[in-house]
Parts: structure tokens; sequence; C-alpha cells
């Protein structure tokens, strides 16, 4: 008995075949784009806590020094005779000619098994790891790099993250020319009882706790938000093609359920039976959705590997693991999803009277009231966006706005729509435009759903369209004020960097010093850049506040400029004095933008960075030179000097450079977009096709009176035209307020910066343009169908009807 009736409500697909296309499709776009999000994360995550526990021994304690510069080898010994389990760790970056690597020295013979980054296995092993020549441990990504670069033998290993490479100690020490200085200290978890105080021992160093750490995972968390936000987003607008279907659906049973209720099966047993209907739907279309999902993300990950080096330093591979944790989520949220979808018709089917007539209405029709009632929630949500701007903080406040705001639109939407084509039709004087726009404010409740997912993706692309053009444009301008030197030089080691120093001057206008060091300001580690006092700064480097004679204050060493994430991080103010090595303290006399840099800059000058921090990099150089000569400066460096001609780069190859990473960055943003578009078409095409064989009713009457077939095609055209309009013109103002999030809120919150938001009209119209022409595919087979219409079946809806 429960197996055929079971049979019975699964035989609607049947006859129904597209239907069942779309409600399968539906899920299985929504999870193809939820899982594929999921899958970079977790493939990017993944990344982080391999190399935070490769690189970084991020399970281990750590010692550092307390100005967050170098430690003197003697720490190290007098904690290991004192009885400390406790290995060196020299760390840098180093150029192998035109490839850099980051280099980590360690010592094998005193790294803890639980820290250990590599298994060097066997005494050859170790032998030809220690050995004077050293032994390069690099990932296979990696050693394809530096093939031909190094003399230095090479060892594969897959645990060792792409663009990183483990050397010995001594190897690491005489490359990056640290003279015995270490830059950290780790520690074994478990160490002798008893032992003498660190800080007795070593007052100059400090235990650094886990949270001071600058974790990878947490600096690219926003970004990882941005994604999820998206996926979510083309989750939702799924989810508006499952509703429609399944409510279409069980509308269209309302005969067969009061049929099987008469034979005499129960409520609950109904209800169960639709649900396991609706379970195994779901878990086909999660299965096909997480297959898409994996699809994408194998297309998209190289390009956020690329977005994640340029904007983070994060090395992420460009290829894809089947990991449990993003497929499981995949096929989580397809369940959750359809029965999130299907819960209003299950319920209206627990609450159908036993003698309930079948009429064709569409369950979907709303009412004046509960379109009031929308309304007026759309407009509570809008309420909640502004209220968090306002007084929220962090970036989950400011997606919390993203949502509130998108949500409360797309609620808005139909009373929108509504009363625009209430005013239309009360302007419109023939009986068929009368007609006319009758007909679409009844079509309307049946296609409000996609409409709403159309408003989603339309808003999200204007929006996330501004951000990146309004960056665009800012981003160039401020490359030109700041890449003014003609040529920019990187030694590979002190002694070629002296060499450069004592033969510029001779050969250029002038030389200026781009020096850098770690440092450490209020307990947080930032960059501190070292520059001359030269013209070339005081005329062109943009300053966003100042004080007077700031440049003054910074050449003498008692002033400091201070990027905009460190001043707004910090709710650092001008004037105010911060503390840097050595007891040496500055003041901030200028704050300069600074975008795609993720942390915290000072910039001092040269002569003072050297003086408090001696083991600062000396190895980069920004030369002046008139601009027809620096092409022959650049061959004379190569031939005379024997620098490699890659670390000699011109100003418009940086830029070239800078421009390139920034594209990147915005690849997969612009894909997702397109992506959620595509989703949104696919919804409306959905709910056309599922109303035109509902239509006919509306539809006959009209044909009767000598309207033609072809003619009520075209006014399904036009239909679709006049709603497409709407919602786009109502889109336009949601995606600029969008956009105004994403820069004055979302992106402060997430990078430390505050972009100028502009007005791209030529964008919208191209966007405008793009989803016409989803539009109007979307209605292509509907159209068809109406005007290829056989003439009886219209006859016959008026026996069928009266």
């Amino acid at each position: 008995m429960i197996w055929a009736v079971f049979h019975a409500l699964i035989s609607h697909w049947r006859y129904r075949p597209l239907q069942l296309v779309t409600l399968v499709l539906g899920i299985g776009l929504a999870t193809a784009l939820w899982s594929g999000v999921q899958a970079i994360n977790a493939e990017a995550r993944a990344s982080y806590a391999r190399s935070a526990s490769i690189i970084e021994q991020g399970s281990l304690p750590r010692l550092v020094a307390n100005d967050a510069g170098l430690i003197a080898q003697e720490n190290f010994g007098a904690l290991r005779r004192a009885g400390w389990n406790v290995s060196p760790v020299i760390e840098g970056d180093y150029r192998f000619n035109t490839v850099r690597i980051r280099l980590t020295g360690v010592d094998p013979l005193t790294m803890t098994g639980e820290g250990g980054p590599v298994q060097i296995a066997g005494s050859s092993d170790l032998a030809a790891f220690m050995a004077d020549k050293g032994l390069l441990i690099v990932s296979p990504a990696t050693a394809v790099r530096l093939e031909g670069e190094t003399q230095i033998p090479l060892k594969i290993s897959p645990d060792v993250p792409d663009d990183a490479a483990f050397v010995d100690i001594g190897l690491a020490d005489r490359l990056l020319v640290r003279d015995g200085r270490l830059s950290r200290i780790v520690m074994a978890q478990n160490q002798r009882s008893g032992l003498p105080d660190v800080q007795t021992i070593a007052p100059e160093l400090h235990l650094q706790p886990m949270e001071d750490r600058g974790d990878m995972a947490r600096l690219t968390d926003s970004f990882h938000l941005n994604l999820t936000a998206f996926g979510f987003l083309a989750f939702i607008v799924g989810l508006f093609i499952v509703y429609s279907a399944t409510g279409l659906s069980f509308e269209q049973r309302r005969a067969s359920f009061r049929t099987i209720r008469g034979l005499g099966v129960s409520l609950p047993m109904l209800t169960v039976l639709l649900l396991v209907e609706i379970l195994v739907l779901a878990l086909l279309a999660g299965i096909i959705g997480v297959a898409l999902g994996y699809v994408i993300a194998s297309s998209l990950l190289p390009g956020v590997s690329s977005t994640l080096r340029g904007l983070y330093g994060a090395s992420v591979p460009g290829s894809l693991q089947l990991r449990p944790e993003w497929w499981a989520t995949g096929m989580g949220m397809a369940l959750v999803g359809t029965l999130l979808s299907s819960i209003q018709s299950l319920w209206r089917v627990r609450r159908m009277p036993l003698l309930a007539s079948s009429q064709p209405q569409a369950w979907g029709v709303s009412s004046a009231r509960a379109l009031r009632l929308q309304a007026i929630a759309g407009a509570g949500l809008l309420l909640i966006a502004v209220m968090v701007a306002l007084f929220g903080n962090g970036v989950v406040a400011g997606f919390t706005v993203l949502g509130a705001l998108l949500l409360g639109a797309a609620l808005l939407l139909p009373a929108f729509l509504s009363r625009a084509l209430t005013w239309a039709q009360r302007r419109a004087k023939a009986a068929l435009s009368v007609w006319f726009w009758a007909d679409t404010r009844l079509q309307l409740p049946g296609l409000s759903l996609a409409l709403m997912a159309l408003l989603l993706a339309l808003s999200a692309n204007i929006g996330v369209g501004t951000m990146v053009s309004s960056f665009r444009m800012t981003f160039i301008g401020w490359l030109d004020q700041r890449l003014v030197s003609e040529l920019y030089v990187t030694a590979r080691n002190d002694e070629e960097a002296a060499r450069l120093r004592a033969w510029l001057p001779q050969h250029a206008d002038a030389v200026l010093p781009i020096f850098s060091a770690e440092g450490e300001v209020m307990g947080k580690p930032v960059q501190i850049s070292g520059v001359a006092d030269h013209a070339t700064y005081r005329d062109h480097w943009p300053l966003l506040s100042e004080q007077p004679d700031a440049w003054d204050a910074v050449a003498s060493g008692a002033g400091a400029l201070i990027n905009e994430q460190l001043w707004r991080g910090g709710s650092l103010k001008l004037g105010e004095t911060l503390r840097l090595a050595d007891g040496w303290t500055v003041r901030i006399v200028g704050v300069y933008s600074d975008y795609g840099n993720p942390r915290g800059q000072l910039m001092v000058g040269a002569n003072a960075l050297t003086t408090h921090y001696p083991q600062a990099s000396k190895l980069r150089y920004g030369i002046r030179v008139e601009p027809a000569r620096a092409a022959a400066l650049k061959r004379q460096m190569v031939t005379e000097l024997g620098l490699p001609e890659g670390n000699i780069i011109d100003q418009a190859a940086i830029k070239r450079q800078s421009r390139a990473v920034f594209e990147q960055t915005f690849t997969v943003t612009a894909a997702l977009n397109i992506l959620t578009l595509g989703v949104a078409g696919f919804a409306m095409f959905a709910s056309l096709l599922t109303l035109s064989g509902e239509r006919l009713p509306q539809l006959a009457p009209v044909w009767a009176m000598g309207i033609r077939r072809r003619n009520l095609a075209f006014f399904e055209v036009w239909r679709t035209l006049a709603l497409w309009s709407i919602t786009f013109i109502f889109a336009i103002p949601v995606g600029l307020a969008l956009a105004w999030v994403l820069l004055a809120i979302v992106n402060v919150e997430a990078f430390g910066w505050k972009l100028p938001m502009m007005i791209f009209p030529l964008e919208w119209l191209r966007l405008g343009v793009i989803a016409l022409i989803a539009a109007l595919l979307s209605i292509v087979l509907p159209v068809r169908r109406l005007a290829s219409i056989d003439p009886a079946d219209l006859l016959r809806v008026f026996a069928n009807e009266r």
C-alpha cells in the first residue's frame, strides 16, 4: 500500500520532465556554487594550517626578541645549558636570481620531533642536509621554479608549502647574512621540571602567545568571508527556483492528494511520503551539485591562489583535493535548503481538508495583505541595516548590513513592482493595454521569486562592479603617485648592496635607499621602512593627513609616517607617540594610503632605521635618472656589476605587474558574479516555463476575441521586458548602496583602508544588456510553446473551465 502510494506520487515527474529538470538543476546549481566556494576556502585553510605547522612550528611555544628584532646566538646557548629543550630558527626571504623564496633554517639535531618541519630519514640525508653545500627541501612546484636558478641540490617533499624552502641553519645564516643572529627560538611542549625561569636566563626575550602571531588564516578571514557571502547569495538565488518548482508541483497534485486521502491514507503518512520524495530528489541533486562545485572550484582555485599571494603573500596550491568538510557541507546544504524551500507546501498539505477542491489557482498567488506584510518586513530589514551600519563594528557587522540590505530590498521588490504596474494600468487607454498591465500584475506572484533572484544578482553585480572599478581607478592613480623612480634594483646580498651604494652615485641622479625591518608597535608586528630625505618623497608621496614639516621630522628620526591600516586599526592620532626598538620613540606626523597591504607599516628616516635596527635589510634602492638613460643604465648594471636582469625593474614594469595582480585579484569575484547572474536567469526561465502551462485560462478568452497566438507570444516578450526594466531600475540604487557598504564599511574593517566611491553608468548599461539577453533567453521556450499551441487546446479551456 505504502509503495503504491509513493509510486503514484512520484509518477507526477514522469509526465512533467521539464519541471523535474528545473527542480533538480535548481538544487544542483545552488549546491554547486556553495560547495565550490567552500572547497576553495577549505583548500586555502588547509594550506594555512600546513604552513603554520610546518614553517612556523605553529603548535610549539616560541621565544622572540622584546623589540621584535633578531636574537643573539648566546641566548640559545644559555637556554640549552640551563636545561631547556629549545631549537634555533633563522628565517627570511632570499632571491635565487629571479626567484624569491622564503628560507627557513633549522637545526636538525635540536629540533624536536613534534616541531620537525620535514623528516630527514637516514644518515646520508642528514649529512647532505648539514653539508657545506647544503640541501634545499622544497615542494614540487618550487623545485620547478628553482630549476637552473641555484647550484644548491634540491630535495622534493610534498609536505613543504610552495615558495618556501628548508635548509640547515648554518646555510641559512650564510645566505641571509645573519652573523649568527636568530629569528626565533622554538620550545618543545614537554620540558623538565625545576628549570630556571626564561626571563632570568634571557631577559631580552619573551614567550609569544599563540594569539599574537601573524596567523595567515586570521589575516585572510575577510577574503574567505567575502567568498562565503557570494556562495551563500548564489545558494539563496538557487533556492528561489526550488521554492517555485516545489510549490507548483504540490499545487498540480492537489487532486491526487485528495484522491489518496479518500482512499484512506492518513495525513501524517502522506506528509512522510512527500518528505521522502523531497529528500530523495535533494540527495540526487546534491550529488550533482557537489560534482559541479568541484569543477567550479578547480577552475577558480588558480585565480584564488594568485589573489591570496598578491594580497597577503599566502601560498595556496593551485590543485584541489576532495576534502570531506566541503562536500559533506554541500550535501547538508542541499538537503536543508530543499526542506526549507518545501516546508510551506508541506504545511499546507498537513492542513488540507479531506474534501478540498482542486482548483487550478497557483499556490504562489498572495493576497494584498500578505504583500503589505512582506513590504513591512523588507522595510524592517532595511532599518536594521542602517542601525548596524551606524553602531556596529567588525567584518561580520559589515556583512550583516549587506545581508539585511539585499534581503530587505528583495522583499520590497514585489510591492514596488505592483505599484509600478498599477500606475501603468491606470494610465493605459486602450482596452488591450489595460488587459496587458492587469494580466502582468496577475502573473506577478508567480514570477516574484524569480524577479527577486534577478534583483539580488543585478544588485550584487552593480555593487561589486562599482567597488572594483573605484578600486581600479584609485589604485592606478596611487601607483602613478608612488612609483616615481625610473628604476628599482634589489641586491642579492649585503656585499652586492655595498657595491651598488658605491657605484650608483656616479651614474645616477639620485639613489633612494628603501630599507626595511620587522618591528613591533602596540604589541603587534609591523613593517618599518626607511626612506631617504629627498624631494621625490616630499613631492610625490600621497598623504591622507599630515602635520606641518612632516617630512623634516621623518628625516631627523623624530617623526614617522604610518599607513592607513595602522592608523585605523590602532585608532591612532597625529601627534601621538609610538615606542619602537631600544626605547626609540617617534611622533606620528602623517598618514599615507597603502592599498593592497594588509599589514601595518611605518616610514622613518633611513639613517634612523639603520641606527636602531642594525639588522634591517639594505638590499632595495630606487634610482632617479633621466628616463631616456634608464635602459642604458640597466644594461650597465648587468654588465659591470653582474646583477641579474630580473633584479632591476623599471617603473613601467612594476606598474604592469601591479595592475596584473590587481586584475587577477578580482577574477574570482567577477566569475562568481557571472555565475550568480546565470542562476538568476535560470530562475526566470524556470518560473516562466512552469507558469506557461497554467496561463491558458487567462489567454484563451483573449485569443477567442480575435488576438492571434503570435501576438499573444509578443505580449509575453513585452511583459518580460517590462518586468526586467522595472527590476533593473530598482536594482541600481540597491547596488549603489551595496557598493557604499563594501567601500566604507566592509573594506575598512577587512583591510584597513577606505576607498572613494565612483559612479560608472556605462558599466550599468553593459550589465543591463547582459541581463536583458539572459531574460530574453529565458523566455524563448515558453514563447515558442505559446506561439505554436494547438487551437484545440485553447478551445478545450472553455469546456474545462466553464
